[in-house]
């Protein structure tokens, strides 16, 4: 009896440890797909956050969110721009191949593109964007439906998103009326031959970035028992253009907390409550996947979609949004591509890890695709980060990474290694070419050009410059064809 007690306690062991995985296999699991929510805000300075070395302004709950995730030294957006920045985002392809490389003229998204809505849609997710499109000029009502989202609440057009009261948005391709009102000058709209939507209001009812966290609530409330991607995609800090000269303040904001008593300018106590509106805005994203249970299957996602701006009487180096780096929106010096990037997903993503990795906006499809398991896309630019963000061995890196906008005089740039090109009035004949050469170890100020002391990485540079693109048909980059291209905004 003894000896079949034994026995069968033997077998017993065996059986469990051949049902129980390794180590090594257990390592190897890969979580299972969460739900995303990605939050991009507009306009945003690489050192707006305190977490990010911000000296007089706070952003406590996204520095925590920081804390409880992954930060970013390195990731870079798709363009220094909005337009062709989230083109980028979207579709997983640099501004050498997207079918949107600026503002104007008029350029969109094919309808048969793959986007990461589409990625998260082909995987069962039920997809939702809220806040600012602006991906190209003139879209439809419906271009985010064309381009994945089952459902979509906020601007259509990159103008509309100016105003910061409008008078309408728009909801799953229908207007949806606000009781906002657009100031007129002697009983006529001054901004009537402008996109639709532009101007500002003399009657300010509905502030907008709290109608986008509401409807950002519903969804998430509305999906909680689903799997779901939210692209929640707030159109500030950037200023209402048009309030710069017209009313001398674009920084639109219904409440100026502590910063009222500030002796600053108007337009700075705007952009700091803009800044302090985003950071409670995303404790309200958090706060509402923990009360739904979520927390540890939701990955959160947050950064710019460029450089810090300087427009509506705004003055980016007030609060020094661009820390110690070169440059801002309209410029492909760090300052004007470089964004911080924050990944929060608990129990998958260490918590206080930090990446130094070179990564950019068109790996964003990639990672996805990689993270729900779906088709890798084929026409990309990208590679997936997903390894990164679950403490894993980053094998794919990228050889380079390539930016072009044909607007000022036309420029290019390209970062490899340590090493940092930027090109220079490259669009016609009126302005003779500059070619910049800057090394980012010993130089990450952009301040010491050294393309006449490295002739044979200007000339490796040079072939890069031709060879990484295709040309743009709206808009040849080396040529001027007479359309007009400048949006100062």
């Amino acid at each position: 009896m003894k000896k079949l007690i034994n026995g069968l306690l033997i077998g017993i062991m065996l059986f469990s440890m051949a049902c129980t995985p390794t180590q090594k296999e257990q390592e190897k699991k890969v979580p299972e797909s969460p739900n995303v929510i990605l939050v991009l805000v507009d306009d945003m300075g690489y050192g707006d956050l305190s977490f990010y070395g911000q000296k007089t302004l706070s952003t406590p709950i996204i520095d925590k969110m920081a804390t409880e995730g992954m930060h970013f030294t390195n990731m870079y957006t798709g363009s220094t721009v909005c337009a062709p920045s989230r083109a980028s985002l979207m579709t997983g392809k640099h501004t050498g191949h997207t079918n949107v490389r600026g503002n104007l003229p008029a350029q969109l998204l094919s309808d048969d593109e793959l986007t990461i809505a589409k990625v998260f849609k082909n995987a069962g997710y039920a997809t939702g964007g809220i806040g600012k499109w602006g991906i190209g000029h003139p879209p439809p009502y419906d271009d985010p439906q064309k381009k994945g989202f089952d459902y979509f609440y906020g601007y259509i057009n990159m103008w509309h998103a100016h105003n910061f009261y409008p008078e309408f948005l728009i909801e799953n391709g229908e207007k949806v009326p606000l009781k906002n009102k657009t100031t007129l000058v002697d009983g006529k709209n001054p901004w009537a031959d402008m996109p639709e939507g532009t101007g500002v209001a003399a009657v300010r009812e509905e502030y907008v970035h709290n109608l986008f966290d509401k409807k950002a609530i519903d969804f998430i409330e509305k999906n909680k028992d689903n799997k779901f991607f939210l692209y929640m995609a707030y159109n500030v800090p950037h200023a209402n253009n048009e309030g710069g000269p017209f009313a001398g303040d674009g920084m639109e904001v219904p409440d100026y907390y502590e910063f009222a008593e500030k002796d600053w300018p108007q337009p700075e106590k705007g952009f700091a409550s803009m800044i302090r509106n985003i950071d409670n805005s995303v404790g309200m994203l958090l706060d509402k996947v923990k009360e739904l249970g979520l927390d540890e299957n939701t990955m959160v996602i947050f950064c710019s979609d460029n450089g810090p701006h300087q427009e509506g009487r705004h003055v980016m180096e007030f609060f020094n949004s661009n820390r110690e780096l070169r440059g801002m929106k309209r410029d492909f010096y760090d300052g004007g591509v470089k964004t911080p990037f924050i990944v929060r997903w608990p129990g998958s993503v260490e918590a206080g890890s930090k990446s130094e990795q070179t990564f950019a906006f068109w790996d964003f499809l990639p990672t996805f695709a990689d993270l729900v398991g779906g088709e890798k896309p084929v026409e990309t630019d990208g590679i997936s980060f997903l390894p990164t963000l679950l403490g894993e061995e980053q094998t794919a890196e990228h050889d380079y990474l390539y930016w072009e906008f044909f607007e000022l005089g036309g420029k290019q740039a390209i970062l490899k290694g340590n090493w940092k090109a930027v090109k220079l009035n490259v669009r016609g004949p009126k302005e003779k070419v500059i070619f910049e050469l800057y090394n980012l170890e010993s130089d990450p100020e952009e301040t010491n050009n050294v393309a006449e002391q490295y002739p044979e990485l200007v000339k490796e540079f040079e072939e890069l410059f031709l060879s990484a693109r295709d040309e743009f048909a709206v808009t040849p980059l080396f040529e001027s064809d007479g359309k007009e291209v400048e949006t100062p905004f």
